[in-house]
């Protein structure tokens, strides 16, 4: 099992940027492709973004693409989420989670989460 530690998250007005990071410990964590999800009230989770174990492949939402990056120090355990150009709409909690299965975008593929970092995104 890994325990994975979400941080970075807050409150930002429309426009603005925001770095999200996921820090994992107990498992090999650079064995394991990466993935980020969110969900807003009152909404099911979300796909944002995913990253193969060596960072070699990203995977986005059509909605995040140009504004989200995903990348990975696997030297420090971290999965990390860019987000720039901030929208209203991006408001949620978002998750990291490792991928586990053998459909990247969807949740069910995933075996570990975190518990999750608020963005608030302001107009």
């Amino acid at each position: 099992q890994v325990q994975l530690v979400e941080s970075g998250g807050g409150l930002v007005q429309a426009g603005g940027s925001l770095r999200l990071s996921c820090a994992a410990s107990g498992r090999t964590f650079s064995s394991y492709a990466m993935g980020w999800f969110r969900q807003a009230p009152g909404k099911e989770r979300e796909f944002v973004a995913a990253i193969s174990w060596n960072g070699g492949n990203t995977y986005y939402a059509d909605s995040m693409k140009g504004r989200f990056t995903i990348s990975r120090d696997n030297a420090k355990n971290t999965v990390y989420l860019q987000m720039n150009s901030l929208k209203p709409e991006d408001t949620a909690v978002y998750y990291c989670a490792v991928f586990g299965g053998s459909d990247i975008y969807y949740s069910g593929s995933y075996t570990d989460w975190g518990q999750g970092t608020q963005v608030t995104v302001s107009s």
